[in-house]
């Protein structure tokens, strides 16, 4: 069969157009999502099979200047809302558990006074320390089941500081123990398309 040079030339820049989008400001979808009039947002759940193609994705970046914009605020606020609220009552959330496929978590830190919940953008994880241990982990996006993971105690985490002050957004990295490292990993990895029941050993 001969093949359309029109489509070989095009398949490629209609993917650059496809990740730029991905990568850029935020798409309409989300927009809707972020500012429904609701406080909190719908969960999704491997209970449905839609949610659970879109649980399974790789994440984008936030850009540094949309970091700045109401948008995010209003998404923080709700994220946190979201997993603070009686009928979730976590102690972390992830942007595409909430239908934003961002790399974004809300996070509570047992290891600061108060155990206060903070919203982390373009959050990665960069160094892992020490010997794995055992812990018993449930997830709001895998209602009615638990299960036993392997987690590192002590990690490093690379995230954004929005712009504040005339200081420039930018990168920072913070060394993080205990269970709060713990509840960073389980978040982190739903940025990466992964469930905790892909590493249950139970």
């Amino acid at each position: 069969m001969k093949k359309n040079p029109f489509i070989l030339i095009c398949a490629p820049i209609l993917l650059l157009v496809a990740n730029a989008c991905t990568e850029g400001s935020w798409t309409k979808e989300e927009l809707q999502l972020i500012s429904s009039p609701d406080r909190e947002m719908r969960v999704l759940t491997t209970d449905n099979t839609e949610d659970s193609l879109f649980l399974r994705r790789q994440c984008a970046a936030i850009p540094a200047d949309a970091l700045l914009e109401e948008t995010y605020k209003t998404l923080s606020a709700k994220m946190i809302a979201t997993v603070t609220s009686p009928q979730q009552d976590g102690v972390g959330i992830a942007g595409p558990q909430v239908g934003i496929s961002r790399r974004i978590v809300a996070v509570q830190r047992f290891d600061r006074e108060g155990e206060p919940f903070e919203v982390y953008p373009n959050i990665s994880i960069i160094a892992r320390r020490g010997d794995m241990v055992p812990g018993r982990e449930g997830c709001l996006s895998v209602p009615g089941r638990s299960g036993e993971v392997l987690r590192y105690q002590d990690i490093d985490i690379k995230y954004t500081l929005p712009a504040k002050n005339g200081i420039p957004a930018r990168d920072t990295v913070e060394t993080v123990t205990g269970f709060t490292a713990v509840i960073f990993q389980h978040e982190c990895d739903h940025l990466d398309g992964i469930l905790y029941i892909d590493y249950d050993f139970e």
